[in-house]
């Protein structure tokens, strides 16, 4: 173990206790999330020209953060956990023991949109461009829950900048939840304030999301500890890697859709 090895002590789960109730540091994070989401989505309602208002914000945050608890849920069980929920299938709502994926989350955020879309009789894209600049600091609270929490930690390294957490052993792991706090979170959020500074074609910024998440989810896998229930699957990679790989075709997808339709109006 190398000299500069930090060994993370032991943080009690609990965050803040307020009589009888008790606020958890991953709850915590996931309040951030929405606060910060919150706040940017009214400066991007006062920036749109009318184009939407902060109580239209407020009625698609509502959806969307239903769908990340939600499709958060339902997809830590059937991607992570699908054969205890075979075992007992009201496992599923035994949201106590925790368990929540990313992925699953996206599909309920996706859902959220198709349905606030319909519903108000907006364009699924241009809704999705509304929402996904809102995510990535949600995403880097959540990986700073993770770490607080020492889960989802990383695999066995001799990196100078391990941590050795509590309950993964006396071995030096990298610390994956802060790589992914760093890219999933600060990166990403970066690219997409930098791309949205000009008009875009509709959906390019959804694409330019999910192409950057996939791509650093990916990255980051390499260093995170595959779910023990799981191990490696098919050709050595985890299910995040092979969950990401869909999101990144919808998002490359997405681009090329985009751009090419808007060659196609200006030669019109």
């Amino acid at each position: 173990m190398s000299a500069s090895t930090f060994v993370l002590p032991t943080i009690d789960p609990i965050a803040i206790s307020i009589g009888p109730l008790d606020i958890r540091w991953y709850g915590l994070m996931y309040l951030v999330g929405f606060v910060f989401a919150f706040w940017m989505a009214n400066k991007q309602c006062d920036r749109s020209n009318g184009l939407w208002t902060r109580e239209q914000a407020s009625d698609l945050l509502f959806y969307g953060f239903m769908g990340v608890i939600l499709g958060g849920r339902v997809g830590y069980v059937l991607f992570y956990q699908f054969p205890r929920f075979i075992d007992d299938p009201l496992y599923l709502f035994k949201i106590w023991q925790g368990g929540m994926s990313f992925h699953g989350g996206v599909l309920g955020v996706m859902f959220a949109i198709i349905y606030y879309a319909l519903k108000n009789k907006r364009a699924i894209l241009s809704v999705g461009d509304f929402i996904v600049p809102l995510l990535p600091v949600g995403l880097g609270a959540g990986r700073i829950g993770n770490f607080i929490n020492a889960e989802l930690w990383g695999r066995v390294t001799d990196f100078p900048l391990a941590v050795i957490f509590p309950n993964a052993g006396p071995l030096p792991r990298h610390a994956s939840q802060l790589y992914e706090f760093a890219l999933e979170g600060v990166v990403l959020f970066i690219i997409l304030l930098i791309f949205m500074r000009k008009p875009r074609p509709v959906g390019a910024i959804t694409g330019v999301f999910l192409v950057g998440y996939a791509t650093f989810r990916i990255i980051v896998e390499f260093a995170r500890q595959p779910d023990a229930q799981l191990g490696f699957l098919s050709f050595g990679l985890t299910m995040g890697q092979i969950l990401s790989i869909p999101m990144f075709i919808a998002g490359v997808t997405l681009l090329v859709y985009g751009y090419r339709k808007a060659r196609c109006n200006k030669a019109h």
